[in-house]
This record gives structure tokens, sequence and C-alpha cells, in this order.
């Protein structure tokens, strides 16, 4: 369950990927903190945009990737967009319109920009960046290292160069912050300014080790000349490019093609987790469960996990790290692999060194996919008592696999709805989940709300089964086609009777119904003359609320969307030149009514079907 998963996030840096009901990973996204970023997407009045709202709402599923620091999320980030290709994350499609970083040489001071035209004037372009996201985190990065100018202030020459201050201007708070030499009050000599830019260009070429060298020459220099302020700066800039370059360990100075296996143990499972690296970067990484392993060491279980793994794989790499191996077998095995691979393969257990850090990075990420697997095996024993126990209470034939639970909000009768949560095989699925607006019951009548929506269901189950045996209807469209095996409904014994009144109408009353009435949580059983009173940590009790509130929740939520909505659109009907279409185009394109309030005019102008004559009219109302 995403709420129970979004409780155990670690606090750390790291990748996350979003995937959806087919397993396909639909985003990818770095984060200082894993826990706050992902739980971001899911607080209710976050105000994301419409493409994250579609984001969450296809979302099933979420795994991550732990990293040391910022600087390796932001590289494996980059690798896992380009293997996966995210749908989300893909939002340039010419090659022509991706970003560059432009260093304008042409200029007396140049500055650092990002655009999206290639012009051959002069300038040094760095790129093309496929992420715009990407780009702005390098140009950061840069900021940090290196004080170039970022302003548009124009310089001029005083007394025939541009050594010396201007009166006119002063030096702006990213000089007093050493974050600019401050060219435009001549502050630094223009000499000085370029062998800056020439470093930043050869950082970004890959020289970062260059860089230190031309730094620590200005440093010593500095230094002779009893200028210690300045030594002192050149100092801790060379720190700085040092830390960047020692934390980049996803991204290999060989550029070979890598495997990385680590393992961590637990009470009678064991997790084994591989990380592939091609061509030098780190682009996807994979865990395996391993059962009888319980008084095995390290290298007894890494030995027996690498015969398995690569008799099932068909590239093997030229070099492969373990956290440890059996020094008796290490031969045969390293031969073995070779054979495979029609070339020498080296099996290496690292001791210290770049390498070593990334045996440690992957035992991590072992050691938290196997407490992963030991909570969900541990639900997995939980909801199978539980599911065994609500068979015998409510004298069911066989275990239920499917149940559907519906639950009915509105205030005061206004904007009624009705919502079907679906628990399916051992876990809630929302990508079942299913909500009605209800259309027929004007007021408060939750009972004929429910009896509404449960008809509306049963009806098209029947119509999506004579349309699937026809050959009409795709299974992968079909959405009602599989019937439960227990309904379960919100409220008392009158909610219970009118839900079977209707199962009965329908033809369905052979599927076993039950209600379980909120503050005296009591189950209802029309077969039962007494509700059926559980203890109050009786696993087949607690499942049975999860699932109640997880309804009401589902209900609540849209019944909020829509009371927000049709609020928003009565005062967009006051906009002179706003009628339905781009009343809806509105209220898809913006959360919220302040949201729109506080749109600018070109935000107005980008929704769809909006003219720049109507964004001018909504603009005006709201200013």
């Amino acid at each position: 369950m995403l709420e129970e998963k979004l409780t155990r996030l670690p606090s750390t840096s790291g990748v996350y990927f979003f995937k959806d009901a087919e397993g396909k990973v639909i985003y990818v996204g770095k984060a200082v903190s894993l826990k706050n970023r992902v739980r971001s997407y899911y607080h209710a009045g976050a105000g994301n945009s419409p493409k994250v709202r579609s984001l969450v709402e296809r979302a099933v599923d979420f795994e991550y990737i732990i990293t040391d620091n910022e600087v390796e999320a932001l590289i494996l980030e980059s690798n896992l967009i380009k293997e996966h290709r995210p749908r989300y994350n893909i939002l340039l499609k010419d090659d022509k319109s991706y970003p560059y970083l432009k260093i304008s040489l042409k200029e007396e001071f140049p500055r650092i920009q990002i655009t999206r035209n290639f012009i051959r004037d002069g300038s040094v372009y760095f790129g093309p960046y496929t992420q715009v996201g990407a780009i702005q985190d390098t140009l950061n990065l840069l900021r940090k290292l290196f004080p170039f100018r970022t302003c548009n202030q124009k310089i001029t020459k005083i007394d025939g160069g541009f050594g010396k201050a201007s009166r006119t201007n002063r030096p702006c708070l990213n000089h007093h912050l050493n974050q600019c030499l401050a060219p435009c009050s001549g502050l630094v000599a223009q000499e000085e300014y370029l062998a800056m830019i020439q470093e930043v260009c050869l950082f970004m070429e890959g020289r970062q080790e260059d860089v230190v060298k031309r730094i620590a020459l200005r440093m010593d220099e500095a230094s002779k000349k009893l200028d210690f302020e300045n030594a002192a700066k050149f100092r801790d800039q060379i720190k700085s490019i040092e830390l960047v370059i020692e934390k980049q360990k996803v991204i290999l100075k060989n550029p070979s093609n890598l495997d990385i296996i680590a393992a961590a143990a637990g009470q009678g499972i064991c997790c084994a987790m591989v990380f592939y690296m091609r061509s030098g970067k780190l682009i996807s990484r994979e865990h395996f469960l391993l059962s009888n392993t319980e008084d095995l060491s390290n290298a007894e279980i890494i030995t027996a996990f690498i015969k398995q793994h690569y008799n099932n794989v068909d590239f093997v790499p030229e070099k492969i790290l373990l956290s440890g191996i059996m020094e008796e077998e290490k031969g045969v095995v390293a031969a073995w692999l070779s054979c495979k691979r029609g070339g020498k393969v080296k099996l290496c257990t690292p001791r210290s060194g770049e390498n070593k850090q990334l045996i440690e990075m992957v035992e991590k990420n072992a050691v938290l996919a196997l407490r992963e697997a030991e909570i969900t095996a541990q639900k997995k024993q939980f909801d199978d008592q539980a599911l065994e126990e609500l068979r015998i209470e409510l004298d069911l034939q066989n275990t239920p696999a499917r149940i559907e639970c519906y639950d009915i909000s509105n205030t005061q009768g206004f904007e009624n709805v009705a919502s079907m949560v679906v628990y399916d095989q051992g876990r809630i699925t929302p990508e079942h989940y299913r909500k009605f607006k209800i259309r027929t019951v004007e007021g408060p009548n939750d009972y004929a709300c429910l009896q509404e929506a449960l008809k509306r269901r049963f009806l098209r189950a029947r119509q999506e089964k004579e349309l699937l045996d026809s050959g009409r209807l795709s299974t992968k469209k079909a959405g009602f086609h599989r019937l439960p095996d227990l309904i379960i409904v919100d409220g008392g014994a009158g909610q219970l009777s009118c839900a079977r009144q209707v199962m009965r109408e329908t033809g369905f009353e052979y599927i076993p119904a039950c209600s379980i009435a909120k503050g005296e949580e009591v189950i209802y059983m029309e077969e039962k003359d007494e509700p059926i009173r559980l203890p109050s940590n009786s696993p087949a009790l607690r499942l049975v609320q999860r699932l109640r509130d997880e309804a009401h929740r589902f209900a609540l939520a849209y019944h909020r969307k829509l009371h927000a909505s049709n609020s928003l659109s009565s005062i967009l009907n006051e906009i002179k030149g706003i009628g339905k279409v781009r009343r809806l185009a509105l209220l898809s394109a913006f959360p919220s009514l302040t949201a729109i309030s506080k749109a600018t005019l070109s935000e107005l102008t980008e929704v769809p079907g909006m003219t720049l004559p109507a964004a001018q009219a909504v603009y005006n109302f709201f200013h």
C-alpha cells in the first residue's frame, strides 16, 4: 500500500521513480531527502500542476535508490531517464529545441546562460540537455564554484580600460556574497576574469583536475604576495571542486561495463542487490530475494547467487565487483563467466578506494530492499490471516480474493458521490478504484445513492461481459467485468438492506455482502440476526476498517473536488467571454481559484482554447 510505503521512506538523498499499473517507469526524479520529496506529491492541497496530478493518478507504485549526496543523485537521475525514457520526463520532442549552456566568449566579460538557440557567434556551447532541470542544476553548481557575472549590466571602459571602478555602478548583492567578481564595477581585471571563465570551460569539459591545478597556482601566487584573503578564497574553491569530483561515484573515470553485487541477510531471507554500470554510467539496479540462507556467510551467499544469476542472463560484463566471494571457488567461477562472455571476466572484492565506495552504496540499498521485503512478507502474513478469519466469521464458502467496498459522500444532499475501492490478491489496488457522480438522487438520501452506485456497477459488469464474449471489447479496456468475492458497504443494517435489494434485482445476490457501522464497529450480515462483534485487535476487523476508511477517503476527495470545481465554475461564469469550454480548460490547467487569480497573462494564454482577449479578460477580472 502506497501510504505505508511512504512512511518508510528514508530521509537520505537519492533517485525515485514512479511506475504505472503495467510496471513501466513513467517518471524519474532526484531528491535531497527522498522522504520529503516523494511524500510531497501526495500532500492534500499541494497545488500541484495538472501534469503532476496526472502523474500521481497514473502511478500505482514507486521505487528508489539511495545515494550519498545530491550530486550522485543528479547524475544517476540523468542516466535512468536516458535508459527508461519516462513519459513524464520527456518534455522536448525535437533536438533543435533542446537547451544549451552558453558561454559568451565574444564579450569582454563573458556571461554563462541557458539558451535554445545554437548560433555560431564565437560563443562556447555545452549540451544539448534533454532535461531543463538538469541544465539548471548544472548552472547552479557552476555559480557555487565560480563567481562569474549573471547580470546584463553594460560594462564600459574607464580611462581606456576596465580596471578602475565606476562611480555610477556599485557592486550588487552577489558580489558581497562572494558570488560575483563585480566586473561591472571595475573590481576585477579583465585578464583575471577571463582566466576564471577558461576554468569554467575546463570544468564543463570534464577536466576538473586541470582546474584544481590552475587554481592552486593562483593560490600560491597570492600567498607569495601575502594576499592571504584571496589565497583563502582560492583554497575554499579548490575544496568545493574536489568535493564534487570525489562525490561523482556514479560515473567512473574508466568507461567500462561493470556489475556491482552486494547482499544483506535477514531472518530467513536474504536480499542480493545488483547495480549495472554500462560505459561507465550507472543505468539501473535489480534486487533478488534468496531463501535457505541461514548460517551462511556473506561470501557463501554471493557465490551461490552469481552462479544462478549469470546462468540466466545473456550479457556478462568484463568486470564484476563483489562484496565477498569464496576464494576456493573464485577461479572456477571466473573461468565459467569468461567462457560464457567469450572474453576474460575479472572478479574483484575491493578493500578501499572508489570501488569500495560503490560496494558500500550497493550494500545500503540492499539493506533497504531487504527491509521492504520483510515488511511486505509480514503484511502478507497478516492479510492472509485476516482473510481466513473473515471467511470463518462471515461463513463464506471460500476465502475472498477480491473485495469491493462502497461509501457515499455529500454536503447536505449536494454533490452526491459514491466510491468503490478494491482489495485484490492481498493488496489494495488503486488502479481498480471507481467513482460515481450520483445522477438520479436529489437531497440527502444515502440509501438511494448507494443503490444507484451498485446498480450502475452491476449493470456495467453485465454489459462488459456481453461485449467481451462477442469480442467487441478488450480485457484491457474493461473495468467492471471482474466481480467481487465480497462486498462491504459503509453503514449499518439499513445500508446493507438497500445493497442486497439492488443485488437481487440485478441477479447478483449470490455474492456475499456485509456492512460495518462506524462507531460501534460491528459487522452486519443479512443472514444473521445479530451483528458480528470482533475483538479490536482482530486482523479481520482491521482489514474491514481499513477498506471502509479508504472508501471514505476516496469518496470525500472526489466530493471536495466536485464542490471546489463548481464553486470555481460559478465565479468564472461572471467573466465575459469565458464559456463552458474555456471554463473547463481553466479548471483542468489550474488546481484552484487562487492559482488562476495569480496566473500571469502569458500563462493564461497557454491554456488550450484561450485567445489573448479571453486571457486578458480573466486577468483583468482578478486584478
